[in-house]
C-alpha cells in the first residue's frame, strides 16, 4: 500500500507538489541572496581647515593710470641750422644738461654788434658829461652863452637814453646766442629726437625738437566712484596737494603680483564729476630706477579704516548659489553643514569672512564635491604648514 500518491496531469504523468518544489530550493535562494547583497560604502574623506585669524585693513582696489610730474616740449626759440645733438634717444637727463646745439656764428655776430654800439654810447655819454661840465663852468664865469649849456644837457641825456637802449639790444644778443644751446629744464627722461641735424629749425615759429618727462617720482591718477567717497574722505581728511603726505596708497603693476610699490595720497579733485559721478584722487609714488612709465595702467589698494582681526579661509573653500556665499564644515558628528557667509578681501589665496564662521568651525577644503549638507563625511585634517603672520598691505 502505497503512502503518497502521485498527482497526475491530463496526459497521466506523475507531477511533484509545488510545496516540495518550493522546499527544496529555499537553501540555494538563500545562499544566492547573501551573495549579491554589497556591503555599505564607507563615509568619503574630505580634507578640513580651521579658519586662521589674522590682522586685516579695509581698503579701496582701484585702478588708475600713472603720469609724468613735469611734462615739456623743447622748442628751438630762434631760427639756424641745428648742428649737434648732445644725447641718445630716451636716455634720462639732468637738469641744465646740454641737449640741442643750433648754429651761433649768425648770434655771436649779432651780440659783438650790439656791445659795440654800446660802447659807442657810452663813450657818447662820457663826452657829453665833460662838455656839460665845462660849458657849465665857462657860463658861470660869463664867458659862454646858456643855449650852450642847454644843448649839452640834452646831449648828455640823449646818449644816456641812447646807451639803455643799446644795453637792452647787447642783453637781447645774448639772449638769442644762449637760445642755440637747449637745454633740460628739469632731470628726467628725454624721448627720442623729432629733428635730425642740418634742418632749419625755428623758422616761422617754434620747432618741437624732443620731449622730456620727469618721472621720479611719478604721479598715480584714479577715480573714487561717489559711493564710496565718505569711507575714503573719513580716512583721508584735507589732501590739499601742497606737498603734504597724505594716507599711504599701495600700488602694483600687470606683472607684478600683490602691491610692491608705496606711496602716499597728495591731492583730491574739489569736485565731483556730474557725468561719472566719481572723484579723481592722485598719488605720489617714488621712482628712483625709472623703470615705472607714465601712461601705465595701475592696480592701487587704499587703506580706508583701522586695523582689525577677521577670519581667514582659502579660497577655494567659498561657493556660491541662488542663496549666496557659503562655505561647507564639518560638525562633530562628521555630517556636513552648510555655513552662509559674507565674503570681505582677499590676499595670497586667502579669503576674509565677515560674518558667518568661527574660529573652532571644521572647513572643507578638498573634496567639497563629494560633500553635501546632511552627509556623513569622513574629515582628515590639512598638512600644517606655516601660517603667515599679519601681512602688511604693501604684501598684499
Amino acid at each position: 500500500m502505497h503512502l503518497y500518491k502521485p498527482i497526475r496531469n491530463r496526459c497521466g504523468r506523475p507531477v511533484l507538489a509545488a510545496w516540495v518544489i518550493a522546499i527544496a530550493m529555499l537553501p540555494l535562494l538563500a545562499g544566492c541572496e547573501s551573495r549579491s547583497a554589497p556591503a555599505s560604502p564607507p563615509p568619503p574623506k574630505v580634507t578640513v581647515k580651521p579658519p586662521v585669524r589674522q590682522n586685516v585693513v579695509d581698503y579701496l582696489d582701484l585702478t588708475g593710470t600713472t603720469q609724468a610730474v613735469n611734462t615739456a616740449q623743447l622748442r628751438a626759440r630762434v631760427e639756424g641750422y641745428l648742428e649737434k645733438i648732445l644725447f641718445k634717444d630716451g636716455e634720462i637727463v639732468r637738469k641744465d644738461q646740454q641737449l640741442f646745439l643750433i648754429q651761433q656764428n649768425t648770434y655771436q655776430a649779432r651780440l659783438q654788434q650790439a656791445e659795440g654800439n654800446a660802447m659807442t654810447q657810452r663813450a657818447r655819454l662820457d663826452h657829453a658829461k665833460n662838455e656839460l661840465t665845462r660849458f657849465t663852468n665857462l657860463f658861470n664865469q660869463k664867458a659862454a652863452a646858456q643855449t650852450d649849456v642847454e644843448n649839452w644837457r640834452f646831449e648828455r641825456d640823449s646818449a644816456q637814453a641812447s646807451l639803455v637802449a643799446a644795453e637792452a639790444q647787447r642783453d637781447l644778443a645774448k639772449l638769442d646766442l644762449a637760445y642755440t644751446m637747449v637745454t633740460a629744464p628739469f632731470g628726467g627722461r628725454i624721448d627720442r629726437r623729432l629733428v635730425d641735424p642740418g634742418n632749419l629749425v625755428g623758422s616761422g615759429g617754434s620747432t618741437v625738437l624732443a620731449e622730456i618727462s620727469q618721472i621720479d617720482p611719478l604721479y598715480v591718477y584714479v577715480n573714487v566712484s561717489e559711493s564710496e567717497l565718505p569711507r575714503l574722505m573719513q580716512h583721508a581728511g584735507n589732501t590739499n596737494g601742497q606737498g603734504k603726505q597724505g594716507p599711504p596708497v599701495y600700488i602694483g603693476f600687470t606683472e607684478e603680483q600683490g602691491y610692491p610699490h608705496e606711496g602716499y595720497l597728495d591731492f583730491t579733485s574739489t569736485n565731483v564729476s556730474p557725468t561719472t559721478g566719481t572723484l579723481l584722487v592722485r598719488g605720489v609714488l617714488k621712482n628712483k630706477e625709472g623703470k615705472m612709465l607714465p601712461g601705465q595702467f595701475a592696480r592701487i589698494r587704499i587703506p580706508v579704516g583701522e586695523e582689525r582681526t577677521a577670519l581667514f579661509v582659502p579660497e577655494v573653500a567659498l561657493a556660491y548659489d541662488q542663496l549666496g556665499d557659503y562655505v561647507l564644515v564639518v560638525n562633530g558628528d562628521g555630517v556636513v553643514e552648510r555655513r552662509n557667509v559674507k565674503k570681505g578681501s582677499s590676499r595670497d589665496g586667502l579669503l576674509a569672512i565677515e560674518k558667518g564662521l568661527t574660529d573652532n568651525e571644521q572647513v572643507i577644503v578638498n573634496g567639497i564635491l563629494r560633500a553635501a549638507p546632511g552627509r556623513r563625511v569622513t574629515p582628515e585634517r590639512e598638512i600644517a604648514s606655516d601660517q603667515p603672520g599679519a601681512l602688511s598691505l604693501n604684501e598684499r
